[in-house]
């Protein structure tokens, strides 16, 4: 086992189809780690292990391996890359200290590529750069450096380059001499060293009066200007033919930092912060950040960053703020879908459990010394719904339960049960997502399901305020039910959470206090339903001020009943709307296509708020449009751009819908209220 100094994590994050499984595998082959080089084609990966990822070749779910090389424990995050999946591969960013980015040199800098660049640079995590695939024809490596720089920063320079036939890599950081057919590699030793010595006042004195600096010097300031930013490497490999992959492993074990090197991992727990030290001796703090199920017997494992302390099979460890403690059993060192049981894991080391079943990712995991939350990035909001029902009677229990279990592997994937209708829908970033999901239920547990047409996330509010009253009075012979409720409802700021701003303002003890509850939730009843078209409410302000009761016939139920009644009442009366949810689009497609990509936009009741031209003849476009209007994006993208184009959508915010799409709206509720 190596110790806490002597381990490298790193995630590797980047667009789908840019090679990060393609990366994984050969670096294990060439590690000696395999004795064969895993492919994705060829379905033998190690990293896409599940029969979906086999069958459609490509990662759905992150996956765990490591290697030795130098000396050092590399630990590696292998993330799915395209936008549908990208919930895992956020989820893994805090679990490194090194992004290893890459880049397709066949397709550069893509849409998924910017967003987790960005989500990484905001975590304050060293970035290096891969270009792969740099065998492939028709490749214009210079201007992909030259877009990366543009795009990413100066800061990114090249650490190496590839030699003129592609089959050999020429060093940049000691070699002073060479050459490429991507630049001059005197030039880009000395860029390279510039943006090194900039992290170091000392150096940079010493350099600017002409002195010669000692490689072992460089090398020891490599690791800090990584950690500031002032250095973002670019390197050059090609997975598959394994060219550059010795020369990436050895700046990954030599010139990245340990966990003990690097910024400390921070647990806030209210206004306090502590820092955790990466000393095996220290308290235990670990974060789960994958959870996933094996194909074969459905066991769970969860895999957990351990940041402080050390777990062993008998340690006695805390989830969150529980008192129930969970003994580890095995801990396990996971190898793709394969797992070897190890003595323990110390700080700085990512290790797996098995059948902890109430672990979920972003849990801290702790031996009781240290309390707080991980500040985990978050996470795109699921707009994209399908209803549907069980293929077979009686599966409705095992389909929750397994609904459960995809739930906790995808954070972007969630499954709630419709009040009104009463069926079961699933939300995920889009329809392939869904149908992977839903394909995997099939595979995993056996359990089909027909599907029905999507949902929006529609949303139901008020403009005006209003006040309501309902008397509820029931006489059967026997106790009555008596309860009468006033209320007042306004308009509350947009967005606003709860989405329900309950205040008790009675006065004199005209309705008792222990009906307050009953009144409650009777409003609550109406706003999960709505009243215009069955969708829930949002950003209401209701005051109950007035009512009456009896001192026999009042009931909680009766005060239910007049909650109810006295908001609906004062809903109708407070002019109420739909809101529909409002993407933000960025698509990226050739500029010869922008002016159709525009128009389309604009039909489609879209906002285009800005445009950025890349090298390459490039435009990305980011608009806002309503998400009802690009349901079908994905297949209305590639007819217009020949299947060149490629987009992603987050949840920007909720807007009135206009008073025409609205009665569209309402006539199809209504109609499917009368069939029902």
């Amino acid at each position: 086992m190596a110790d806490t100094g002597n381990i490298r994590n790193i995630v590797l994050l980047g667009h789908g189809g840019s090679g990060k499984t393609s990366l994984a595998e050969a670096m294990l082959h060439k590690s000696g780690t395999t004795n064969r080089l895993g492919s994705v084609d060829g379905k033998t990966s190690i990293c896409d292990y599940y029969d979906e990822e086999k069958e459609r070749q490509h990662s759905i779910a992150s996956a765990v391996v490591h290697i030795e090389h130098a000396g050092k424990l590399i630990n590696i995050i292998d993330t799915p890359g395209y936008p549908d999946f990208i919930g895992p591969a956020i989820k893994a960013i805090p679990a490194a200290e090194t992004a290893v980015i890459v880049v397709s040199a066949a397709a550069g800098i893509e849409t998924n590529t910017r967003k987790l660049f960005e989500l990484a640079t905001k975590a304050n995590m060293p970035r290096l750069i891969v270009i792969n695939k740099i065998d492939a024809e028709n490749t214009d490596l210079p201007a992909i450096v030259k877009n990366i720089r543009e795009t990413f920063g100066t800061q990114c320079r090249c650490a190496n380059l590839p030699a003129a036939d592609k089959t050999s890599i020429v060093d940049c950081i000691e070699t002073q001499t060479g050459d490429s057919p991507v630049g001059d590699v005197g030039r880009s030793h000395t860029d390279l060293i510039e943006s090194v010595i900039e992290a170091d006042d000392q150096l940079m004195e010493t350099y600017l009066a002409g002195e010669e600096i000692p490689a072992g010097k460089i090398a020891s300031v490599f690791v800090e200007a990584l950690k500031t930013g002032t250095l973002i490497p670019i390197v050059f490999t090609d997975a598959r033919g394994e060219i550059g992959i010795n020369e990436l492993l050895d700046i990954i074990a030599k010139l990245t930092p340990s966990p003990l090197q690097a910024k400390a991992a921070q647990l806030k727990d209210g206004e306090t912060v502590t820092q955790l030290k990466a000393e095996p001796s220290g308290p235990l703090a670990g974060m789960v950040f994958r959870t996933g199920f094996d194909p074969r017997s459905n066991m769970k494992y969860s895999t957990i960053r351990i940041f402080s302390g050390t777990i062993k099979s008998d340690t006695n460890m805390l989830r969150n703020n529980e008192k129930k403690g969970i003994r580890p059993g095995h801990i396990l060192k996971s190898q793709g879908g394969e797992n070897k049981e190890i003595d323990s894991g110390i700080a700085g080391d990512i290790i797996t459990i098995a059948k902890a079943e109430d672990l979920k990712i972003g849990d801290l995991v702790h031996d009781g010394r240290i309390a707080g939350k991980f500040d985990m990035p978050p996470v795109p909001e699921p707009m994209f719904s399908l209803a549907f029902e069980p293929a077979a009677r009686g599966d409705e229990q095992k389909i929750s339960s397994a609904l459960d279990k995809l739930c906790e592997e995808d954070p972007c994937f969630k499954f709630t049960r419709d009040q009104q209708t009463k069926e079961l829908v699933v939300s995920g970033l889009g329809d392939l997502h869904l149908r992977i999901m839903l394909e995997k239920m099939e595979t995993r547990f056996k359990l089909s399901v027909t599907t029905k047409e999507p949902k929006i996330p529609y949303r139901e509010t008020i403009t005006a305020k209003a006040e309501g009253h309902y008397r509820h009075k029931k006489q059967t012979g026997g106790a009555g039910q008596f309860g009468e409720v006033y209320l007042r409802v306004e308009p509350a700021e947009r967005n606003s959470d709860p989405p329900l701003d309950f205040s008790w303002d009675i006065f004199g003890a005209s309705i008792p206090g222990q009906f307050e509850p009953a009144v409650h939730k009777g409003i609550n009843e109406v706003m999960l339903t709505g009243i215009v078209a069955g969708f829930p409410m949002q950003d209401i302000k209701v005051s109950i001020y007035d009512g009456k009761s009896h001192p026999v016939d009042s009931k909680e139920v009766a005060f239910r009943a007049a909650g109810k009644g006295a908001f609906i009442d004062a809903v109708r009366n407070a002019k109420p709307v739909l809101l529909e949810p409002i993407v933000n689009i960025e698509i990226t497609v050739h500029a010869e296509n922008m002016g159709d990509i525009t128009g389309d936009l604009a039909s489609k009741r879209g906002r285009v708020i800005g445009q950025d031209m890349l090298p390459g003849n490039i435009v990305v476009i980011k608009a806002q449009v309503p998400l009802a209007e690009v349901m079908q994006y994905s297949s209305q993208l590639k007819s217009v751009t020949g299947g060149r184009g490629s987009y992603s959508m987050s949840l920007s915010h909720y807007e009135i819908v206009p008073s025409n799409v609205q009665q569209q709206i309402i006539a199809q509720y209504a109609k499917k209220k009368v069939t029902d």
